[in-house]
């Protein structure tokens, strides 16, 4: 069967623009994947995902496809366009980057992360958004606990959440809801694959306030950052970005609860929302 590249869609974003100026170039040459990547040092696979703009450039590569075109700075300020823009579809890349991650480490300011979160929090959170019918709520249930699924694979990524102390305090829900909820963050707070810690009110201000942030370690050791406020996040897969995010990130981390803390906190939390009808074991 011959092989069919993929349609380009060069005028949707610089990032496009970039992967089909990529193929124009080498197709011109009459040049193969295969042998561009040995050229600029690199993968078939990554130069064909470059191509179809499902791969952020690496830094590295458009001065060396300038090199090997003879484009002067084409490609080098293609990519200074690429890595400022907001991708259009930058989302559906951070669930590819997601499902490809070896470590996922996340600040969550008011919502128990996704991973974490029970079937019922899920729909009682899903619910407090005023656009979303019934059933649209149910489907996007229904995605949320597919994605939990990897978690519980034979070879689940590894998480670090840092949530802040409203995460906690901020009912969702009845109180059984919050109770359950909390128990399963509790059963997640300090195992070989996940690790909970509580940003406590006491700790006051800091960098993250703002928004949610998720940061991506990949099979390449590379790390991609996901930046999220109410209605829009920012995907950055700069290097220096993502530097810039994992700086603040661990700096979150150094004045949060310690583990054995936090999973104390999680426990007081729980007594509030503890059914009547509960007795402790």
């Amino acid at each position: 069967m011959k092989f069919a590249p993929k349609t380009l869609t060069p005028y949707v974003s610089a990032r496009h623009y970039f992967g089909s100026e990529l193929r124009r170039h080498r197709e011109e040459v009459r040049m193969s994947l295969v042998q561009l990547a040995d050229i600029v040092n690199s993968s078939k696979s990554n130069l064909a995902r470059v191509e179809t703009a499902e791969m952020m450039p690496p830094p590295e590569l458009p001065a060396a496809l300038d090199a090997a075109f003879g484009t002067g700075q084409h490609f080098h300020g293609l990519f200074q366009l690429a890595k400022r823009e907001v991708h259009p579809d930058q989302y559906r890349r951070f669930m590819d980057c997601e499902a490809q991650a070896t470590v996922i480490e996340n600040y969550e300011p008011q919502v128990v992360p996704g991973p974490f979160q029970t079937e019922a929090y899920a729909r009682a959170f899903l619910s407090c958004q005023p656009d979303l019918s019934p059933e649209r709520v149910e489907e996007l249930v229904a995605a949320r606990m597919s994605r939990q699924e990897r978690q519980r694979s034979e070879t689940p990524p590894q998480r670090w959440a840092i949530i802040d102390e409203a995460v906690l305090r901020r009912q969702m829900g009845s109180k059984d809801c919050m109770y359950k909820q909390l128990a399963r963050l509790l059963e997640e707070a300090d195992t070989p694959n996940s690790k909970v810690q509580v940003m406590p009110f006491a700790a006051g201000g800091h960098s993250l306030m703002g928004g949610a942030l998720t940061l991506l370690t990949l099979p390449n050791d590379s790390t991609v950052a996901y930046e999220e406020g109410i209605k829009a996040g920012h995907l950055y897969e700069d290097a220096q970005a993502a530097r810039k995010w994992r700086w603040q990130f661990e700096e979150l981390r150094a004045n949060a609860l310690s583990l054995v803390m936090s999973a104390e906190l999680i426990r007081k939390a729980m007594e509030e929302y503890r059914p009547c009808d509960t007795t402790p074991n």
